[in-house]
């Protein structure tokens, strides 16, 4: 039998407008000048037992592998918590930006497709930073996106981090890395 929206709970209807936004997510990439790695969607890359091993040293470490940050996308992914990590990367690329209309234009992209309340990709701010946040946009520059940015690396780094490296995501890029046999790591 079919009921009617009205007969569902607030909280089912939180709960689809959700899916259906993450939905909308998987089926357009809007174009924010970064891009992580190119890999296949139905095959994860294979990288060396050194380099996946390496990523396990810090989160910054993996931060600086174009290939650690691949890895730690595609495994974002399967848990659909990728945002935090491509607003990250978002914001880096926005401080390499110089000009001040392209600066501008980027801000304001950033800040509509992560920090906006109920935004397509919405990272997850305190109500104080996502406020800082808007009223940096007042005067653009580069550090706009700073306590944002810092915020979410943070969550990362003691949250979606942690998880990766004891995921079975990561289990499997290790079993998968040939091994050089360098007798650097057992």
């Amino acid at each position: 039998m079919c009921r009617g929206l009205a007969a569902f709970p607030t909280s089912c209807l939180e709960r689809a407008k959700e899916f259906k936004t993450r939905l909308g997510t998987l089926l357009h990439k809007p174009d924010l000048g970064y891009k992580i790695g190119n890999q296949s969607r139905s095959t994860k890359q294979r990288y060396s037992l050194d380099e996946v091993l390496g990523w396990k040293e810090s989160f910054d470490h993996l931060l600086k592998s174009k290939n650690g940050v691949a890895a730690f996308h595609g495994f974002l992914k399967t848990e659909f918590s990728e945002e935090n990590l491509e607003f990250w990367l978002a914001c880096e690329d926005y401080k390499k930006i110089y000009s001040k209309a392209k600066l501008a234009a980027k801000a304001n992209r950033i800040f509509e497709e992560f920090v906006l309340n109920e935004a397509p990709r919405e990272v997850n701010l305190d109500h104080e930073t996502r406020e800082a946040t808007r009223r940096n946009l007042t005067i653009i520059t580069s550090a706009c996106f700073e306590e944002a940015q810092m915020k979410t690396y943070t969550l990362m780094k003691k949250d979606s981090y942690p998880r990766f490296l004891k995921s079975a995501y990561y289990r499997d890029l290790v079993e998968q890395a040939p091994s050089h046999k360098t007798g650097k790591h057992t």
